[in-house]
């Protein structure tokens, strides 16, 4: 057998697999590990209170000048994609993250939107170094703080957001699927 014939197609084969690059690990203690938890728990909260709400319920608002149910899934998933940044990472591609929050009253694509926002900063956070919790990053308006400190500023954030969420979908009569 020619050494042509054999290599032709395993380098075909070869070109023809995807290629991946390695994926870090997530960590298992230490402070990442700590928000990762709290990260996953309200990402889990999300998606099944925007399962519970009904595609009617999106437009609903409290008042004029308010966000809507749709905008204040979208505006979490926004700030998850576009905070992404100050832990080094890149948004996604492709996300207008300047008009994410009015961009869609779409069940289907608003709970899409909350996973990979929730999946962009899960990996920004994977792929920070352990060891630098006190490297300083950029918040708002010049203020910088520690990462420690910008990761408690995103929980907090998806909390305050979480609260807005329930207090909406109680309001229409929704009750939270893990309160009952």
């Amino acid at each position: 057998m020619r050494l042509t014939t054999l290599v032709t197609p395993l380098a075909a084969l070869a070109l023809a697999l995807p290629l991946q690059a390695p994926q870090a690990q997530a960590p298992t203690k230490g402070w990442r590990a700590e928000f990762l938890a709290v990260m996953a728990a309200a990402e889990e909260k999300y998606v099944k209170l925007a399962e519970a709400t009904p595609q009617e319920k999106f437009n609903w608002r409290p008042a004029p000048g308010v966000r809507s149910v749709a905008e204040v899934f979208l505006h979490v998933a926004g700030a998850n994609y576009g905070l992404v940044g100050r832990l080094g990472a890149a948004p996604p591609a492709g996300v207008d993250l300047a008009n994410l929050e009015k961009s869609t009253t779409d069940k289907a694509a608003i709970i899409k939107h909350i996973k990979d926002g929730f999946a962009a900063f899960r990996a920004a956070v994977v792929a920070f170094p352990e060891g630098e919790a006190e490297k300083m990053v950029p918040l708002f308006g010049g203020q910088q703080v520690t990462a420690r400190h910008f990761l408690t500023f995103i929980a907090d954030h998806n909390g305050e957001h979480l609260g807005q969420s329930i207090a909406y979908a109680r309001t229409n009569g929704i009750v939270p699927p893990w309160s009952m």
